[in-house]
């Protein structure tokens, strides 16, 4: 027996090395990995992906078979309550899936447009998290292995190395935070195993595309299992910037190690570690009322930004979780999830979008993160599961803005161009101006721009009231900072009754207790404005030294401390045994906002949203054909919208909001070797009429921005079978949205109309999907559309627009061992 134990463990310790030789053969060229032959891979964990079981048994792509912990326990998503949608590793992988914009593709109900690293948005049921401030917090949470990254510059992370991703609709506070207002977003990375594998993913394309990700696995002990996931991706930006560079790329390197501690026969402890860096060029903000040096104002055409090859992001992400898993008896366990994250994001950013030195913005956020929960679940196969527990969660954030211009480019392009936005009547006072009477804007913008001809220097409008020539300040720079300090200690609870073998009622809340501290502080311009008495950007209130921002003659601050409570109640019947139905209803917030200013700070209530729901779930056709459908009714109080003033973002009380909605995901087993996958979401999102208070409201009937009114995916999944283990496979798709404005006044000049994107991923898998050899293609018809449109520039009469990504090809190639 010893003999024979020690060969064993000689025989581990031989696979072992090998493993580890693979994994540094997976930072090698592609050649070097596909040196050996290699045993066809399990499919625990991280197995092949489903265009390997084209080979021999090959099935219908059934997302709806998909294990969840949604409920922070296991079940198949089709018995979990929610409207959700689930999606395997393997999933993501055969339609190449990079990120949560393409994610969003496949999702009813969710949008995400990802600008940059640095400002991603993310939209569930009309609800938008893109507010980078500092004091903001999100209305969609974004877990990754149980740890909030909902911090909007800390929260687009590579996925790679899956095992799922689930995305919860509607108020989700009970389950995942006070910040889930409108839905969760989880991401469930691949853990150590026991077992010895390893694999790469290569993929190259036009806009010299690289992607590489790469994972080993290794057990280290009979009770310690080791894995190292790798991922690096870049491609260079979309578009050219006659100013130097380009703009729109990627440049991400992400490293993932893990460990797996088990302890005693049924509890484990596991150590993540997430290094990512981003260090991507300059996003495309676009002008269309600024030519670039060729006369040319095409969004998707040549820009001309200034600073050219200065422009980009250099981010910092870092985090370490600690998960643990505990047995306690036969119908406890304790789950402890421990995190920490690190962000430090450096952006420059023309927002003018032109080659003048109008409106040129640095910024820099750091946060530091720590949360830990303790959750015990119950389950003795009575009557009754449940879970409850303890979080505390701590944020710690500051953002600083600088603004970089030439006061003689502003001057012309920003105030005597934009005197009709300044004075909607149509006439300057004579006051300002030093003159008797009134005068017509199209008089003043005259005589300024004649000045401006013969003096270029001069300030005009100074140099009129001084009587004596003024200078204008050719290196203008001032800027302020936001910080935000957020103590939160959650006590929740939630408990399924299995009231009759076919219904069940669940019941959820969680209170938490918040400390929200707020700063603010301006940074004046080493050497004064000759603007700043004007006061055009703060009600015409002078601001000297400065030109956009009031002095606060040191840091301003305002603090306050709340209490909430938001939760669920759900009822659900199992209706034969293909059909489940559900009827929730729940409340979510989002927490209130303490902003400061110059002038003091004030409390924003929090945003309340009560929702109406109601689902089913089930197959037919003996499980080929898979259904989810939901209908849901919202309704907003204090709603908190973003606005432009006094050259920041704030947010303001924007008052009532009602939507309500279809969602619907249907997949069909057109034969034993194909599926097809439809998604259809429909959404009436509108500010309402009047306020709480039966007043007018200023964006009655409006629509909330970045919210079609319908979208929808289609996708087949066709696998082919040959002999030898070989097999091909077929993923078009099409992804197609109704039009959308980008911001709340629904102004037509940020605007987007339908649009659709056609994508494709075809290949061919060996040796029964141990290697998959394909070619891929997205925006195959070269749709032109917008990302985003007005961003900061629109608030000084320079609206910009950031195009999407053009048409994208390339091959790749992958392997198991």
């Amino acid at each position: 027996m010893r003999h024979s134990h020690s060969g064993a463990r000689a025989s581990r310790m031989a696979r072992r090395a090998l493993t580890m030789a693979v994994g540094l053969a997976l930072l090698l060229p592609t050649g070097a990995a596909l040196a050996g032959h290699a045993p066809a891979p399990q499919t625990t964990n991280n197995g092949p992906a489903s265009a390997a079981s084209a080979s021999e048994t090959p099935q219908a792509v059934n997302l709806h078979s998909i294990t969840v912990t949604a409920q922070k326990r296991e079940q198949q998503v089709t018995d979990v309550p929610i409207a959700m949608s689930a999606y395997s590793g393997t999933f993501l992988k055969d339609m190449n899936i990079q990120n949560a914009q393409d994610l969003s593709d496949y999702v009813p109900g969710f949008n995400a447009e990802l600008q940059s690293p640095n400002t991603p948005g993310y939209q569930i049921r009309g609800l938008t998290s893109d507010d980078t401030a500092a004091t903001q917090t999100s209305r969609v949470s974004i877990f990754q292995d149980g740890v909030d990254i909902s911090r909007l510059q800390g929260s687009n992370v590579a996925m790679f190395d899956m095992q799922r991703i689930e995305v919860l609709r509607g108020p989700q506070g009970t389950l995942f935070g006070r910040g889930a207002e409108s839905g969760a977003i989880s991401l469930i990375e691949n853990k150590p195993v026991d077992a010895t594998r390893a694999g790469y993913d290569l993929s190259i394309g036009n806009y010299q595309a690289m992607r590489f990700s790469g994972f080993a696995n290794v057990p280290l002990s009979d009770r310690v299992y080791g894995r190292l996931a790798v991922y690096s991706a870049s491609h260079e930006g979309y578009y050219e910037n006659l100013s130097g560079g380009r703009l729109n790329g990627q440049n991400t390197i992400a490293v993932r190690p893990s460990l797996l501690f088990k302890v005693g026969d049924d509890s484990s402890i596991t150590l993540i570690g997430n290094v990512q860096r981003d260090t991507p060029p300059g996003t495309d903000f676009h002008s269309r009322l600024i030519p670039n040096r060729y006369g040319s104002t095409d969004v998707w055409g040549p820009a001309d930004l200034n600073r050219g090859k200065q422009l980009g992001i250099d981010r910092r992400l870092g985090g370490l979780t600690m998960l643990g898993d505990f047995r306690l008896n036969d119908d406890w366990r304790l789950t402890s999830i421990t995190g920490y994250r690190h962000v430090d994001s450096a952006e420059k950013l023309d927002a003018d979008g032109s080659p003048f030195n109008l409106v040129e913005i640095n910024t820099h956020v750091r946060s530091h993160q720590f949360s830990q929960e303790f959750r015990f679940n119950y389950d003795a196969g009575g009557a009754l599961t449940a879970f409850g527990g303890l979080s505390y969660f701590q944020d710690d954030a500051l953002e600083h803005v600088t603004i970089h211009f030439d006061e003689s480019q502003f001057f012309p392009y920003v105030i005597v161009n934009g005197l009709s936005r300044f004075f909607p009547s149509g006439y300057v006072p004579g006051a300002l101006l030093g003159q008797p009477t009134d005068l017509p804007v199209p008089y003043v913008q005259q005589l300024l721009n004649q000045q401006l001809a013969a003096y270029p220097s001069i300030n005009p409008v100074a140099s009129l009231l001084y009587s004596m020539p003024v200078p204008f300040n050719t290196d203008m720079s001032e800027g302020y900072a936001d910080s935000s300090n957020t103590r939160a200690l959650d006590a929740f609870a939630d408990g399924t009754w299995h009231v009759t073998d076919r219904f069940d009622l669940t019941a959820g809340v969680r209170v938490s207790r918040e400390r929200i501290r707020s700063g603010y502080q301006v940074y004046n311009t080493p050497v004064p404005g000759t603007l700043g008495f004007l006061g055009l950007n703060n009600g015409f209130m002078p601001v000297t030294p400065n030109d956009l921002f009031a002095p606060t003659d040191g840091k301003v601050t305002g603090q306050g401390t709340f209490t909430s409570v938001v939760g669920r109640l759900v009822g659900a019947w199992r209706i034969g045994d293909h059909v489940n139905a559900y009827a929730s209803v729940a409340r979510g917030r989002k927490p209130n906002v303490i902003q400061v200013s110059a002038d003091g700070s004030e409390t924003l209530p929090p945003e309340i949203l009560l929702s109406a729901e109601a689902g089913v779930k089930g197959d037919a056709a003996n499980g080929r054909f898979l259904y989810d459908v939901a209908v849901y009714r919202y309704r907003y109080s204090d709603f908190q919208s973003t606005i432009y003033q006094d050259a920041r973002y704030i947010v303001r009380n924007a008052g009532r909001a009602n939507a309500h909605g279809l969602e619907m995901s249907l997949q069909g087993k057109l034969s034993d070797h194909a599926s097809l996958l439809f998604n259809y979401n429909y959404i009436h999102a509108r500010f309402a009429n009047t306020d709480k208070n039966g007043n007018p409201q200023q964006w009655a009937g409006n629509r909330l921005r970045l919210t079609p009114d319908n979208s929808a995916s289609l996708a087949l999944l066709w696998d082919i079978p040959m002999d030898g283990g070989r097999g091909l496979y077929v993923r078009p798709s099409y992804n197609w949205k109704s039009a959308v404005y980008f911001e709340d006044d629904n102004n037509p000049d940020y605007y987007q109309k339908a649009y659709g994107l056609l994508n494709l991923r075809l290949g061919m898998t060996f040796d029964h999907g141990a290697w998959d050899v394909g070619v891929w293609g997205r925006n195959l018809t070269g749709e032109k559309y917008l990302l985003d449109a007005g961003n900061t520039g629109a608030t000084f009469g320079l609206p910009t627009y950031i195009p999407g990504a053009p048409r994208t090809y390339g091959i790749s190639l992958s392997g198991r061992f």
